[in-house]
């Protein structure tokens, strides 16, 4: 945090509880709170230079605009613009709740419109491919390795939830899962007998090998639980490897866990899911976030009405 006079000393305390609060009552991923903190940062050292400012009372809607038009003009893409100004919104809606300020300055300003991009998924005959034909390492790297590639298509959870799912969090007797998600949102998410017996085995496999982690499902081979950077390579590295007759299997160009998230939620809608249901299992905090998978399913509708009806 940039600090240029007294005033911003006080800023940066705010700045620093507002940390603090997101962090241990939201329960935001580190991710998040780091930049939170750097667009923060950013904004005040921005105002400060430009327009003298160290009183957080007398920032108006001008000043945010402003420092939103000078972002967009380095190169930022409306997504970029667009998480600055949620950082904002989140930090003086904290300030306005606990009496810092009066007025809210980004209350009117509106977030720029994005282009729509359709999830990109993997094809059901994909999927068996990776699930059954992709020949992980052997011993207990090569476990971890498929079983957490089964949880992310067979659940459909985040890279952090499926990091910070504990032993725990398996109700055995139900076959689901507890996931703790955004916002410290829990759900419930069934497993199926195959994939709760894989559980049972890796859990024993852990115990045979030392490793006492309850507290986190999955582990590396030393002991200590996953983290983000290892569970995008595991993923990307088998979608990469995945062949079928000597080609490729997917020519999707993102190839992270994000998307077996995304073909999770395609295959039960493909299939005849509802799609309050699907919002349920993937824990979105409204319907709107769902109702892109919508749009996979009407090119799947027009493809089957092309090959099947008579005039079609």
């Amino acid at each position: 945090m940039y600090i240029y006079s007294t005033g911003f000393y006080m800023i940066g305390n705010q700045i620093t509880d507002f940390l603090h609060y997101i962090k241990f009552e939201k329960r935001y991923s580190q991710h998040t709170q780091i930049s939170y903190s750097k667009d923060l940062s950013q904004f005040f050292s921005y105002i400060s230079e430009q327009f003298g400012i160290d009183d957080i009372s007398t920032v108006s809607h001008f000043h945010v605009r402003s420092w939103l038009a000078a972002v967009k003009d380095d190169g930022a893409t409306a997504t970029t613009v667009n998480h600055k100004l949620s950082s904002l919104k989140s930090f003086f809606k904290y300030l306005m709740k606990h009496g810092f300020v009066s007025k809210n300055p980004v209350k009117q300003l509106h977030s720029l419109k994005q282009p729509e991009r359709l999830p990109s998924y993997l094809k059901e005959t994909e999927t068996e491919t990776l699930q059954e034909e992709v020949h992980f390492e052997e011993g207990f790297k090569g476990f971890t390795d498929k079983l957490l590639c089964d949880l992310l298509y067979q659940t459909g959870m985040r890279r952090s939830e499926v990091i910070n799912l504990g032993e725990k969090n398996i109700e055995w007797r139900l076959g689901q899962l507890r996931v703790l998600g955004k916002g410290n949102k829990e759900r419930l998410v069934p497993i199926s007998p195959a994939l709760s017996d894989t559980l049972k085995l890796y859990i024993e496999e852990k115990k045979s090998l030392g490793i006492d982690d309850g507290n986190h499902l999955l582990c590396l081979e030393n002991g200590q639980p996953l983290y983000g950077g290892y569970v995008y390579r595991v993923v990307n590295k088998y979608l990469n490897e995945t062949k079928q007759g000597g080609h490729p299997i997917t020519t999707i160009s993102k190839k992270s866990p994000h998307t077996m998230r995304h073909t999770f939620a395609t295959h039960l809608l493909n299939n005849g899911a509802n799609i309050q249901a699907i919002k349920d299992l993937l824990g979105h905090s409204s319907l709107a976030a769902t109702q892109v998978y919508t749009h996979n399913n009407i090119d799947k509708l027009k493809e089957i009405h092309k090959t099947n009806h008579p005039r079609g």
